[in-house]
């Protein structure tokens, strides 16, 4: 599947709108165009705490600690982390995991994703590396903002030259066997009276930590699991193309560096400079 690249912080190989599948619309809400996440407003009752939550219509995510609790005129670090993580998801709401972010959305984006990564200081994830255990749904990538699939490498692009439509979009990180997983809800068009093919196709990698930060990954194998109607079809797994004729772009290899990173939310930087954002699932 190497014409298909999603995961510019990867080289591994990846891949508009309406579903005739109820499975895919639970699992891919962001497909519609004016899709957004939109975030619950705070109000604080007396001295009690109320919880942060992305609203969208895949359903709420919990993203933060507790909103700040003042005494006079203070306000602790924890509670400037969470202000600065909802800035945060302020600037990417809206922007379908940023598909349709413009230049001043991306530098929106990138100014609240700088102040939270210097609040919450230098990441050392080789005291840390459990934090990034388990399953996390994209909600902002810049490379998106690219209009292709691809990012900043080449890849499908999301008009209308080709039929497919993106749903979620996940990273499934095992710690303990260095497993490093894109997970991917697609939707392929098919001419009529067909209807569309739902299919979330998973991109294996194993993962090393290179430094405090820095986590490099190799791809391994693209496998793909139909969906909807064709869901009793098992999964199979696509072939990869020969190195020879691979794009010099395409090693099957990527860097990217974790620059903040708590119990629900976690920013990376690419090794083309791309920002991601995500929360825990």
């Amino acid at each position: 599947m190497a014409s298909l690249n999603l995961f510019p912080h990867t080289s591994s190989p990846s891949c508009s709108s309406s579903s005739s599948s109820s499975s895919f619309r639970s699992g891919c809400s962001f497909l519609r165009p004016n899709s957004s996440v939109n975030l619950q407003s705070f109000r604080r009752t007396h001295t009690r705490s109320l919880s942060l939550v992305v609203k969208s219509t895949a359903g709420d995510t919990s993203v933060a600690d507790p909103p700040p609790s003042f005494s006079g005129d203070r306000v602790s670090s924890s509670d400037s982390i969470s202000s600065l993580k909802l800035t945060l998801l302020s600037a990417v709401s809206g922007l379908n995991r940023g598909l349709a972010a413009n230049e001043d959305d991306l530098r929106k984006a990138d100014a609240a994703a700088k102040e939270l990564e210097a609040a919450g200081g230098l990441v050392d994830l080789s005291a840390d590396l459990d934090k990034l255990q388990g399953r996390w749904r994209l909600i902002y990538s810049s490379a998106f903002s690219s209009r292709t699939l691809g990012g900043s490498r080449p890849g499908p692009p999301t008009g209308r030259l080709l039929p497919i439509t993106l749903g979620q979009v996940f990273q499934r990180i095992d710690i303990l066997s260095k497993d490093f997983d894109n997970i991917v809800e697609v939707q392929l068009g098919a001419p009529w009276p067909f209807p569309p093919l739902d299919a979330t196709a998973t991109l294996a990698h194993k993962f090393e930590l290179i430094g405090s930060s820095k986590i490099k990954i190799t791809f391994e194998k693209t496998t793909v699991k139909t969906a909807g109607n064709l869901s009793q079809l098992p999964p199979f797994e696509l072939p990869r193309i020969p190195d020879s004729f691979r794009p010099p772009s395409n090693t099957g290899s990527g860097e990217f560096e974790v620059t903040y990173l708590d119990t629900d939310t976690r920013i990376t930087r690419g090794d083309r400079g791309e920002l991601r954002v995500f929360v825990i699932s």
